[in-house]
């Protein structure tokens, strides 16, 4: 089976680099990110309308190019995260996380026995159809598969602490959007409040060696987040990448060619 480079990099303190896709399902979209340096991709099942037969297609566009596929699955069940695991997945982000029961079930939930409740099925997709040893594939499983607790709740952060020391978590994400959200402060990133809360984060990873992760809108978002020491950054989402630079362009066409020539009055 395959290994994933950024779960033990992660682990020493290292940092990983990617994006998040909600819109653009294609062939090349995983050849298209790995080109321009990113190291994994998270795709999206919880906000876009995608099903898994496509993210399986994705996930399998990212073989023999060195880019990690994660998928972030639509809630805390069972089903979701054995299907993204199953279609080849080699991370998990679950959303809403806010207790230290739900991250230990989303913990047995990617284990197979006597460390978890994942069903076998074997010589499929994500152990790459190949034959071998049974013993040696879960341990591939479970050392390859990053766990990703994505906490954007009021309560998540008062439980930081404890979603952080659950045995086989890896990251705790901040959902930045809906926490102010749902600290009744919508968009407000630089209220006291909604800071405290990104300390409380940070310092849950940081006694209990688990890795800070974020989604930065731009350059100023990754550089200030990057500052605060969150190690796994998605660069943007894809559809806002592309309004972006098409915005840009199109602006930067019609600077250049400058105001149209009024209309000749007649008479």
């Amino acid at each position: 089976m395959r290994d994933n480079p950024i779960k033990p990099r992660l682990a020493k303190g290292g940092n990983a680099y990617g994006t998040m896709i909600f819109e653009f399902f294609t062939p090349g979209l995983a050849q298209i990110c790995k080109s321009a340096g990113a190291e994994f991709v998270l795709y999206d099942m919880e906000h876009s309308a995608v099903s898994i037969e496509t993210v399986r297609a994705q996930i399998s566009f990212c073989r023999g190019i060195g880019l990690v596929p994660m998928v972030r699955v639509p809630a805390t069940q069972y089903d979701y995260i054995s299907r993204a695991l199953d279609a080849g997945a080699m991370g998990i982000m679950v959303p809403m996380v806010e207790t230290p029961e739900q991250a230990a079930f989303i913990v047995q939930s990617t284990r197979y026995p006597p460390a978890g409740r994942r069903g076998a099925a074997f010589g499929f997709a994500h152990d790459d159809f190949e034959g071998g040893p049974v013993t040696d594939k879960i341990r591939a499983a479970h050392d390859r598969t990053l766990v990703i607790c994505l906490i954007e709740t009021a309560k998540g952060i008062a439980n930081a602490d404890a979603i952080a020391a659950v045995p086989g978590v890896d990251v705790c994400w901040l959902g930045h959007f809906d926490l102010t959200n749902f600290m009744g402060i919508p968009g407000a990133f630089t209220d006291k409040r909604f800071l405290k809360a990104v300390d409380t984060l940070l310092a849950a990873c940081r006694k209990h060696g688990k890795t800070p992760g974020f989604m930065a809108a731009d350059d100023a978002w990754a550089k200030d987040y990057l500052g605060k020491g969150f190690r796994m950054v998605a660069y943007g989402v894809d559809a806002h990448l592309m309004q972006g630079a098409l915005r840009s362009g199109i602006d930067g066409m019609r600077k250049l060619a400058g105001p149209k020539p009024a209309k000749p009055r007649r008479g």
